[in-house]
């Protein structure tokens, strides 16, 4: 699961393994495997980023330090 934020400013949390596709113009557009679609504040390289941090916690790996 990610933490993001809809463009009203409400927080959702996505469950990762859904997210089907990631479309990017002043917003991102995510279309879920059920064909949802729910428009977020982050940009695609968050959520990619978001992605795989919670597959590395997934899969018991520390994520990287920064």
């Amino acid at each position: 699961m990610i933490n993001l934020t809809r463009i009203d400013l409400e927080p959702i949390i996505v469950n990762a393994d859904e997210i089907e596709t990631v479309e990017w113009r002043h917003e991102s557009t995510l279309t879920l495997r059920s064909g949802r679609k729910i428009i977020v504040r982050e940009s695609s390289d968050d959520i990619i980023r978001k992605v795989i941090e919670f597959r590395r916690l997934c899969s018991g790996k520390m994520p990287d330090m920064m």
